[in-house]
């Protein structure tokens, strides 16, 4: 049961602080940008116009709403709660990134501006981006860490496709991080001309609020499907947790429900050890990184730690601010599965329900795994099957067959 006290307050006040975190720490000369941005936004999500029109495209460009899929045979299998699985990997371009990258596209249609950013760590938020680019004929540049560009390479192809230019980040680690780092001073640069559609509940306000409610679907429709397939709300909610987009689209709906219990599950890597995981709420501290003051993992000097997961998508040193203002709340508990128990569930799920999830996922179901025998029957659990694998089965392929099924 959670600790918070119901009903909470609603998120972010008018400066983009979740309590003690979030906030705009950034250069001045995004300041004025970032401004405009939340004016903009603040309008938009009065006008029933462009409510109307994001409600269109999302039903008739990107397929929502995605089913509530009772796991039947999983279920037995793990011999507990009933476990429903709300598919946004059926959504267009595979996972539920579409849903911010659509709605800040037409934002963006809003400022006036023809250039789009984006930053990607597993790519599927880079083939959103890109693909939305190419649906308001947009000119799209992706910076991805080299290290990710070799993990999911048919995501970089797949930006290429779709016209976007898929720019290599070598600094660092090569990874998300570094990426954002790259799209930042690209967004200094140009600012007049060009918006960044940042891909998580991240960074400086008004990004974290705004892809949260982008992604609010989630758990709109997962409230009214598991209302209507069972006559009341789930026992327990359970997501992965990178930056913590999906989590957060299918939590908030729920936060004032004090029967739900909701969990988020970060990336142990190979354990909790420095550099070994992403896990922020495991030895994790405050600080500021990349706009927003949040949990992050950082050494005792302050220096950001090197973050390692199988899931490039997890591979990040911070947690989105709302996420870390609802673990200090006690509304949401956090936890963590390892690359060997993710890379388990990701096989599991293929095996009984012929559903091949993203690693980043796959990591919400190795928790699900653990918890739902410990559970009633009479117990539900909706886990929140945020993408699809077909990105990372080349990589899968490598660790578990120790096959290349590029050289195949």
């Amino acid at each position: 049961m959670s600790t918070a006290t119901l009903p909470l307050p609603v998120m972010p006040d008018t400066h983009g602080h979740f309590g003690r975190f979030g906030g705009m720490f950034v250069p001045e000369t995004l300041m004025a940008a970032l401004t405009d941005l939340a004016d903009h936004y603040d309008r938009a999500r009065k006008d029933p116009t462009f409510q109307a029109e994001l409600d269109r495209l999302l039903g008739d460009y990107v397929g929502r709403p995605t089913p509530l899929y009772l796991a039947e045979r999983w279920t037995e299998k793990l011999g507990g709660a009933k476990v429903y699985l709300k598919r946004e990997d059926l959504l267009h371009t595979g996972a539920h990134k579409i849903n911010n990258a659509l709605g800040q596209a037409l934002l963006a249609l809003r400022l006036g501006k023809k250039r789009i950013i984006a930053e990607t760590g597993a790519g599927q938020h880079g083939v959103a981006t890109a693909t939305v680019c190419a649906r308001f004929g947009f000119d799209c540049t992706i910076y991805m860490g080299k290290v990710d560009m070799e993990r999911q390479a048919l995501n970089v192809a797949r930006m290429r496709f779709l016209g976007a230019k898929v720019v290599a980040v070598t600094a660092g680690q090569a990874t998300l991080k570094e990426a954002v780092n790259e799209a930042m001073r690209d967004w200094v640069t140009n600012v007049d001309t060009t918006h960044y559609i940042l891909g998580s509940a991240l960074g400086s306000h008004p990004f974290p609020m705004m892809v949260r409610d982008f992604h609010r679907i989630i758990g709109v429709e997962a409230r009214e499907q598991i209302l209507a397939r069972e006559n009341r709300l789930p026992d327990l909610l359970v997501a992965c947790v990178g930056g913590g987009s999906n989590a957060m689209g299918l939590f908030h709906p729920f936060l004032n429900d004090e029967g739900v219990r909701m969990i988020g599950v970060e990336a142990g890597g190979e354990g909790i050890l420095p550099e070994k995981h992403a896990a922020r709420f495991q030895g994790g501290r405050l600080g500021v990184l990349q706009g927003t003051k949040t949990w992050l993992l950082a050494n005792a000097d302050g220096q950001i730690e090197l973050t390692h997961s199988v899931s490039a998508g997890l591979d990040y040193a911070a947690i989105g601010p709302e996420h870390a203002w609802l673990h200090e709340q006690g509304r949401v508990e956090y936890t963590y599965a390892t690359d060997d128990e993710a890379m388990d569930g990701f096989q599991e799920l293929s095996r009984v329900e012929g559903i091949i999830p993203a690693l980043e996922s796959a990591h919400a179901i190795a928790h699900v795994k653990k918890i739902a025998p410990l559970m009633s029957p009479d117990d539900i659990i909706v886990v929140n099957l945020s993408g699809r694998g077909d990105k990372d089965v080349a990589q899968a392929a490598r660790i578990v067959f120790g096959e290349d099924i590029f050289k195949m």
